[in-house]
């Protein structure tokens, strides 16, 4: 009789191998393949993002993927050799112990995601579990609805060049059949590039780091475009149930310079932005709206966070404001700052502290929303991350390789989760 899974004699990390592969904004990144014997290994790759937040951990140190790769070779493998697989903590705090820095400088916040993450998979298949099975099994809480799409279809700022400030314009798609969603979501994305060909029929539009549309237009005419988008959809009859709703990435540090907000038409103060981001919120009833203010404005944050209308169900999503730092989220849970927190774990670096960052919004009754990076790759264990965290949405694009990987594999979980 053949042994199962965890039954077979390499119930321990065997050997890990790293290697360099590339993103899909073609930059250098990290693979990382933790051995659990002659048949299973768990693989995973890291993204990088465009737009960082200041307090995320460094991606590699000195900005060299080589270098990293080097530092876990002669500093790192030695000390994880022969941990047994299900010791999540354990391993994610021998990466920080070896690594000897706050911010993972010597080691790289992508390295020790990549390590993290890959090992989670080994743990998984050892034992005979689904990788999503095994992270919500950390988080201590049965599995929930499937994510809501959140679907960059409108790129701007540092994602697109010649496009709005705003440096996202997204479709909140939430339905009860995980690919209802897909399709709605495809289908809003198709919806925004015939308007934009209508609007602008000399320009040429192309698409941004994440797939969504870039035209030369301006802030308030894209989410015009993007919110009349979503009502054809949801009144196409096509989608029965769907909810299909605007939303908005502002990743305001971007644009706040000199203690104001600085769009091509206007300036605004704090308080200014306060009111303008509100108004957008009525107006368009956006479904989502992540980083309304620069990242150490948790008062503003909570400002805004006060002001929504009783009943009205908005995302009001910190990104930079928290970079997937428990500290930084008590501070945010302390002052009521938002309402729902994004999760990258390369922004900290390690599964573990993003799952205690998971464990603080449940705490807190707050939402989260499990994110990619602009520049990705093919691996889709965000999806698995997503289903495991329980999160509100998964903010994955909607087209592209890389983007769509995720999607389809939430589609192989679902029809597992079904038959």
């Amino acid at each position: 009789m053949s042994p199962t899974p965890a039954e077979e004699p390499w119930s321990q990390v065997n050997k890990i191998e790293l290697r360099k592969v590339y993103d899909s904004r073609g930059n250098p990144t990290v693979e990382v393949i933790v051995h659990a014997g002659a048949s299973l290994k768990g693989m995973a790759s890291c993204p990088s993002g465009a737009s960082t937040g200041s307090h995320e951990v460094v991606a590699f140190p000195g900005g060299s993927v080589d270098r990293g790769i080097e530092f876990a070779v002669s500093k790192v493998l030695g000390a994880l050799s022969g941990l047994p697989f299900g010791k999540q903590e354990d391993f994610d705090r021998l990466l920080k112990e070896r690594d000897g820095t706050k911010n993972f400088s010597s080691l790289g916040g992508n390295v020790a995601t990549a390590l993290s993450i890959a090992y989670a998979r080994a743990s998984s298949l050892v034992a005979g579990i689904e990788l999503h099975e095994y992270v919500g099994r950390l988080r201590g809480r049965p599995e929930t609805p499937f994510p809501a799409i959140v679907g960059n279809v409108l790129n701007g700022g540092v994602h697109a060049v010649g496009g709005p400030n705003i440096q996202e314009f997204i479709a909140f798609v939430e339905a009860r059949e995980f690919r209802t969603e897909v399709e709605a979501a495809v289908a809003v994305h198709r919806e925004v590039g015939r308007r934009l060909r209508e609007r602008f029929p000399s320009a040429a539009l192309g698409r941004g780091d994440e797939g969504g549309w870039v035209a030369p237009t301006g802030d308030e005419e894209a989410l015009e475009i993007l919110s009349e988008s979503c009502h054809v959809v949801r009144e196409s009859g096509k989608y029965p149930g769907a909810s299909i709703r605007p939303g908005l990435d502002l990743a305001a540090s971007e644009l706040y310079r000199d203690g104001r907000y600085h769009y091509r038409d206007r300036s605004l103060s704090p308080a200014e932005q306060v009111a303008f981001v509100g108004q957008l919120i009525d107006r368009f009833d956006l479904a989502y709206v992540e980083d309304p203010f620069e990242e150490e404005d948790f008062d503003s944050f909570g400002s805004l966070t006060r002001s929504l209308s009783p009943g009205r169900k908005t995302h009001l999503v910190g990104d930079d404001l928290y970079t997937t730092s428990p500290e930084r989220l008590r501070q945010g849970l302390r002052m009521k700052s938002s309402n729902s927190v994004l999760l990258k774990v390369n922004q900290v670096g390690t599964l573990s502290e993003t799952l205690e960052c998971v464990r603080l919004a449940d705490q807190g009754g707050w939402s989260t929303i499990t994110s990619h990076r602009s520049g990705e790759t093919t691996d889709h264990w965000l999806a698995h991350l997503a289903r495991g965290f329980g999160s509100a949405g998964i903010k994955c694009g909607v087209l592209g390789g890389e983007r769509i990987a995720k999607l389809n594999e939430l589609l192989r979980i679902a029809g597992s989760a079904s038959s």
